[in-house]
């Protein structure tokens, strides 16, 4: 129902910084929850942030203190900025939004990170 493109991925070195942007077909303040997973090869898709419609925003333990992830609600775009970056980093990142339902996400088609050391 929504549609959802991410952008901003890349190949970086340890310690530098990307900024991911995910594009959504909605009014996004109006989003019950959105978000950023990643998968890393062979692994289960890891829930990394998420920011709910009042504007709280959840971090998984391994990246608090280094991402940041925003949303600009003129724009219909949701951010993550990383910093700090590290080769565990490296995943292929997926924008995820729960218009209504957490039941029923809507997700992007991935964007590939690759932190070098």
């Amino acid at each position: 129902q929504v549609q959802l493109v991410e952008s901003g991925g890349g190949l970086v070195q340890a310690g530098g910084s990307l900024r991911l942007s995910c594009a959504a077909s909605g009014s996004i303040l109006t989003f019950n929850g959105m978000g950023w997973y990643r998968q890393s090869s062979g692994t289960q898709r890891v829930l990394v942030a998420s920011i709910r419609r009042s504007g709280s925003t959840n971090y998984a333990d391994s990246v608090k203190g280094r991402f940041t992830i925003s949303r600009d609600g003129a724009k219909n775009m949701v951010y993550l900025q990383m910093n700090s970056l590290k080769p565990d980093d490296t995943a292929v990142y997926y924008c995820f939004a729960a218009p209504g339902s957490y039941s029923q996400l809507s997700w992007g088609q991935g964007t590939q990170v690759t932190v070098s050391s």
